[in-house]
């Protein structure tokens, strides 16, 4: 989604308020952003902790602030500063964070972004995108520049098979329809279900949603997905994140609020450190995330 970015962020560099700062990173990549914006282009250095206060100063003197690093440096590194500084002041920085999820998988636990978007909605003023596809990135930037509070905007890979008609921007998209149980993906998690899923029968085959907006308080559930639980009793969530402060959390807060009882089937993220490291796919698996978990959890419902 890197590239998708880019260029989007390049159409837009003609704002003179925009300012575009970066942690030492976006080398090979950025560079015609670099262009475009000239001066308004910060190389901050290894220095997230002052780099978010920047920005948060920045946006205080009404420039449209975008923060961007590998997702962990992002804001784990300076969550104070992203507290402190942006969200108590209800300041719309953008974070943007590059590789959520195990995407970094090889370079260890330090570079797994698995319990992000959890740390951060604990904050005030702050809101989550995390596009499904790469083509959503485009509409995803244009909304989160509008926002009036801060963003995280969460990226990783669109991996939809070829030939996939890709429906349009959304918060909540239904990918997949069948007769099955109800299943919901955060964010491009969802596109490597599709395939597997397609291939069942439609007896067999589950709802596969995705949702690219957090916190669920921002838009609620679709009335035809909220109905489909209703109507089933179960729910399975897949995500790339941790159990604890996950979107499955909230889901469960949100349908006991409104009466819905459901059994809930989890797909999450298992654990930062393994025995052996490999690529985002391997690390998948290992948490039970691969299409093939999906298909033996949801079997038998």
């Amino acid at each position: 989604m890197r590239k998708q970015l880019c260029d989007t962020l390049v159409s837009q560099a003609d704002n003179p308020r925009m300012v575009f700062l970066t942690g030492d990173l976006g080398f090979m990549a950025l560079e015609p952003l670099q262009v475009a914006l000239g001066e308004r282009f910060i190389n901050a250095g290894v220095a997230e902790q002052n780099m978010v206060s920047v920005a948060a100063a920045m946006a205080r003197q009404g420039f449209d602030a975008w923060v961007y690093s590998i997702a962990p440096f992002c804001y784990a590194r300076p969550f104070e500063q992203i507290r402190n500084d942006v969200t108590f002041h209800n300041l719309p920085v953008r974070l943007i964070g590059n590789g959520g999820g195990y995407a970094y998988g090889v370079m260890g636990p330090t570079h797994h972004a698995i319990e992000d978007y959890g740390v951060l909605l604990t904050l005030p003023n702050l809101c989550v995108y995390a596009p499904v596809f790469d083509e959503d990135v485009p509409a995803a930037i244009e909304s989160a520049s509008k926002e009036t509070r801060a963003v995280y905007l969460r990226l990783g890979r669109g991996e939809q098979p070829a030939g996939y008609a890709i429906p349009d921007y959304s918060p909540w998209r239904q990918l997949v329809q069948g007769e099955g149980i109800p299943v919901i993906a955060v964010g491009p998690l969802a596109t490597t279900y599709i395939s597997a899923l397609q291939d069942l029968s439609d007896s067999r085959r589950p709802n596969l949603w995705a949702v690219a907006e957090l916190p669920l308080s921002r838009h609620g559930l679709p009335e035809a997905l909220e109905q489909a639980i209703r109507t089933h009793q179960v729910i399975c969530v897949a995500e790339e994140h941790v159990a604890h402060g996950g979107f499955a959390s909230e889901l469960s807060l949100y349908l006991m609020q409104r009466g819905v009882s459901a059994r809930m089937l989890h797909l999450h993220a298992k654990a930062h450190h393994y025995d052996r490291y490999g690529s985002q796919a391997y690390l998948r698996a290992q948490s039970g995330l691969d299409p093939q978990s999906l298909l033996d959890t949801i079997q038998g419902t």
